[in-house]
């Protein structure tokens, strides 16, 4: 069974973008881009909203700039060997390989996807996320802050969700 993870990097008061929806502050350096590379490695499926999939879409051309650093060329790989899954009930295209749309967020839908993946899944943006938290879908939560404080802006979490701490055996 595969897990569902929400990995995002975040300022120290808990945004993935500022009010202006600016996030050039969450660039990572090379060593928390190897770090995430890392965390990446076994994700076999992502699951983006609009928003999300048109910022991560980059990545499918990521490796045609010759001078890309290598651990730049090592997220690409990465990503274009995963599925997508896009929900968005305006998108009409893609424009990358191994994805698909889905006009809507079905919880049932991915319970079934991680009861039948064999590597995990990744779910990316805040607005999806907060469906799966909510659904009880989410059994990672990866943050990964910048020292930097914004202010406002797009949450990582939902207001009111609460998450238990991880039991120990």
């Amino acid at each position: 069974m595969a897990k569902l993870i929400y990995s995002a990097i975040t300022s120290v008061d808990g945004y993935v973008s500022d009010a202006r929806g600016n996030f050039d502050w969450a660039a990572p350096d090379e060593e928390v881009h190897r770090f995430v590379n890392a965390q990446e490695r076994p994700i076999g499926t992502y699951l983006y909203g609009r928003r999300m999939y048109e910022t991560m879409v980059f990545w499918e051309t990521a490796l045609d700039a010759p001078d890309q650093p290598a651990f730049v060329r090592e997220y690409a790989e990465i990503w274009q060997a995963a599925d997508k899954v896009v929900y968005s009930s305006t998108l009409q295209a893609v424009a990358s390989a191994r994805t698909r749309i889905e006009r809507s967020f079905d919880p049932q839908a991915v319970r079934k996807l991680k009861a039948t993946s064999a590597r995990d899944i990744s779910i990316g943006g805040p607005h999806l996320a907060a469906g799966a938290i909510r659904s009880g879908l989410v059994d990672e939560y990866r943050q990964l802050m910048v020292p930097v404080i914004v202010g406002g802006g797009n949450r990582w979490l939902p207001d009111g969700v609460r998450i238990a701490p991880a039991r120990r055996s």
